[in-house]
């Protein structure tokens, strides 16, 4: 098991200063969990670790057992599994209330399989074998209402009033104080934990906002996203307002997740060339592209993520890379040392950051490994192209899980054990989908705002 990153004592006499501590981390879907404990249960629990049902991975975001598939050996009986905290990670989360995040383990000190915390750190640990260490950072889109949570909750999450107006185009400044008001609170609480970010604005659907956070290793990024999404959960429900960050919330733009990524050796952007990209970018283009379409059952992972893959709104739709081509699903960002990087442009809002990453850094990976060379650029717009041009993304939840459970190189990567899994949650989702009220052929179904609204 990890270790603690604090002496003993130092964790008695911190846990002593505060009335609770919060254990905080996601489950598969994303969903932000945790348990409140007193300061002497925290001290004691530390190191050996608090324990949790295996339930938590097991239900659904409708809160029924996913049932339909192989469970591994460590679930069926609702058996404990153990949170350990990285005690890094620890902030005074307001005033008598600490929070630290952590990874999910097995009593035999093994990581739990499926864990996304730990699966990203597995693939931070095989990056770093290769002599590389990955530097990421997280656009995170959400739409804010001016409605209450409960006033959302009261209207099945419909017709609700955009905050800010109803002005539906990037950066606009043209907004009701309201907005502002309620991102600088945003902000101010990221400030007070400790949350580095570097921007936010308008997007584009009404009431969208964008943040961005700053770069970083992908767990400290992750556990930021994590917060972050919280925090702006909190300050809504402070202000009497409710956010969302659901893939496509109404049936106009769908909300995405963008990752930014580049990989350092030596202390040096190894993708930088003067010339383009690097042997090293290109490579991690060719595995990224020979990963995408498994990719796309974790990094849009639920009904209403295939929803935004449409032409000409946004999202990408094919399996595709160019140099500064925000259509294509890899945007590769040249000719700077220190801001040469990849733009994965797939993931919806409703991703768990820590897997997304995992799917990225595997592909990666593959692509360094094994010295995949990509298929050329694509310097035209790569939405709207005739059939037989570019090879099109999954569009349904049941294609992309069968595009990854294929995928020999993610299974190898990522593991047998999680992608199983994966692929039966996501194939229980569909058949939820469609057995309880789901409507395919609507813009936007009732049952999905139910959903998804304020899950993940």
């Amino acid at each position: 098991m990890s270790e603690l990153t604090l002496p003993v004592t130092e964790v008695d006499a911190r846990a002593a200063g505060t009335r609770a501590v919060r254990l905080e981390a996601t489950n598969h879907d994303g969903s932000f969990l945790g348990k409140t404990v007193t300061p002497k249960k925290f001290a004691a629990g530390a190191g050996p670790g608090f324990p949790f049902a295996d339930l938590l991975f097991g239900l659904d975001l409708g809160n029924a057992p996913a049932l339909g598939f192989v469970f591994p050996d460590w679930r069926g009986h609702l058996d404990d599994v153990y949170f350990r905290p990285d005690l890094s990670t620890w902030v005074e989360w307001e005033p008598g209330l600490d929070a630290v995040i952590g990874d999910y383990w097995l009593k035999d000190g093994t990581p739990v399989p499926i864990c996304p915390r730990n699966l990203t750190r597995k693939m931070v640990e095989r990056l770093g074998s290769l002599g590389f260490t990955a530097t990421v950072a997280v656009e995170i889109e959400a739409t804010v209402f001016e409605e209450s949570v409960h006033e959302a909750r009261a209207r099945g999450y419909r017709d609700l009033t955009p905050l800010g107006g109803s002005a539906g185009t990037a950066y606009h400044l043209a907004k009701s104080k309201d907005w502002s008001g309620y991102m600088n609170a945003v902000a101010d609480r990221l400030d007070a934990v400790g949350i580095e970010w570097e921007a936010w604005s308008d997007e584009d659907a009404a009431g969208q906002i964008e943040i961005n956070l700053a770069p970083g290793d992908p767990i400290t990024v992750a556990d930021a996203w994590a917060r972050t999404r919280q925090i702006m959960r909190e300050v809504a429900f402070d202000r009497g307002h409710t956010v969302t960050f659901m893939a496509k919330p109404t049936a106009g733009y769908g909300q995405a997740s963008h990752i930014n990524l580049s990989l350092q050796r030596d202390g040096a952007n190894a993708f930088y060339a003067e010339e383009g990209p690097s042997e090293t970018m290109r490579h991690a283009i060719g595995g990224l592209l020979a990963t995408i379409e498994g990719n796309c059952s974790i990094v849009l992972p639920q009904i209403t993520s295939y929803r935004r893959l449409v032409d000409l709104s946004g999202p990408p739709v094919t399996v595709s890379w160019g140099i500064s081509n925000k259509t294509t699903a890899v945007r590769a960002v040249c000719g700077h040392p220190s801001y040469s990087r990849l733009e994965y442009r797939v993931p919806g809002a409703d991703a768990n950051l820590y897997l997304a990453l995992a799917g990225v850094l595997a592909g990666v990976i593959a692509g360094v490994e094994r010295k995949i060379e990509p298929p050329a650029p694509v310097s035209d717009m790569a939405w709207c192209m005739p059939p037989g041009i570019l090879t099109r993304l999954p569009d349904t939840i049941s294609k992309a899980a069968a595009a990854l459970e294929a995928d020999s190189t993610l299974r190898e990567l990522l593991g047998s054990e999680f992608v199983d899994y994966w692929v039966g949650s996501r194939r229980w989702e569909w058949m939820q989908f469609h057995t309880a009220g789901g409507d395919p052929f609507a813009e936007l179904s009732a049952w999905e705002s139910h959903r998804y609204f304020e899950l993940p």
